[in-house]
């Protein structure tokens, strides 16, 4: 049974998902211990429980009330449609569901696709594909490695996970239709009471300011006085930036948040508007 006095969520034990899942929760203040010999462990410092599953068993568990939360790939919700509800995507372990063929095979199109057999470890979320493309193929079910398939003659072609492409290439295998891109969710059981949601709440509060603060910058910069309008013409604040006076007569303070992928574009126009002694300060978390 789960605890009623605290929030039970369920990730998964190992792998890329496993890491950036702790490492969320890390960021958000939550103290739990990552060991592997413990299924299900208790945070120090936050109502809540980790209990450690294979993902493909996360969306049912969730389901079922066996954990009231639950850290999964958005391909393994889709897969296992339980009924358990999206509460926010989540931003990491991003991948994309694909289908691939053998290099050189003369691939055409979907059409290419009729009557071949497809070796797969996600067959719902491929037959709802077909269906929707109206193709008829043949499905074949694989647990394991799927991209060995069409090598060993199992298969014609594949429909797997897709992460840099690597794997595809060293078994000779193009990529050639992106079905759904996938990203890790948080799900949570239909049925919370009003402790539990409470609590959910709170987590949210903390993963808000946590993801809000991602790939961003704090600046502060000294400018003349006399260019403060130009430069805060160009700064893409939060709402808008901080100008503070200096000691010195003319020049002023500006403080702001700049979003990291646009940085050193910005920082260029801000040296030509005559900014000096600019400061960057990554950022831990900005509460909304």
């Amino acid at each position: 049974m789960v605890n009623d006095k605290m929030l039970r969520i369920a990730v998964q034990s190992k792998g890329r998902l496993f890491e950036d899942t702790m490492a969320l929760l890390a960021e958000a203040g939550i103290k739990v211990s990552s060991s592997k010999r413990t299924l299900l462990v208790q945070s120090s410092n936050f109502p809540i429980e980790v209990l450690y599953l294979r993902d493909d068993d996360i969306p049912q568990s969730v389901a079922s009330g066996v954990a009231d939360l639950g850290i999964v790939g958005q391909n393994e919700y889709e897969e296992r449609a339980e009924d358990a509800k999206v509460v926010r995507p989540l931003g990491f372990s991003k991948c994309r569901l694909s289908l691939a063929v053998p290099k050189g095979c003369g691939y055409y199109g979907l059409k290419w696709f009729e009557g071949k057999k497809i070796a797969t470890s996600y067959p719902n979320i491929l037959r709802r594909f077909l269906e929707e493309k109206r193709l008829v193929a043949d499905v074949h079910v694989i647990t394991g490695s799927v991209e060995i398939s069409p090598g060993i003659g199992l298969a014609d072609a594949i429909f797997d996970i897709v992460s840099s492409g690597s794997t595809l290439v060293s078994n000779n295998l193009v990529e050639v239709e992106t079905v759904m891109k996938s990203e890790a969710i948080l799900i949570a059981n239909k049925n919370l009471d009003e402790e539990k949601q409470a609590v959910l709440d709170e987590l949210l509060f903390r993963i808000e300011a946590v993801k809000a603060a991602e790939d961003k910058k704090y600046v502060l910069m000294n400018v003349p006085t006399d260019k403060v309008k130009e430069i805060v013409a160009v700064l893409p604040g939060v709402k808008s930036p901080t100008v503070m006076p200096l000691a010195t007569e003319g020049w002023s303070s500006v403080h702001t948040v700049i979003e990291e992928k646009r940085f050193w574009e910005i920082i260029r126009e801000l040296k030509q508007l005559g900014a000096e002694g600019i400061l960057v300060v990554p950022i831990e978390k900005m509460i909304p």
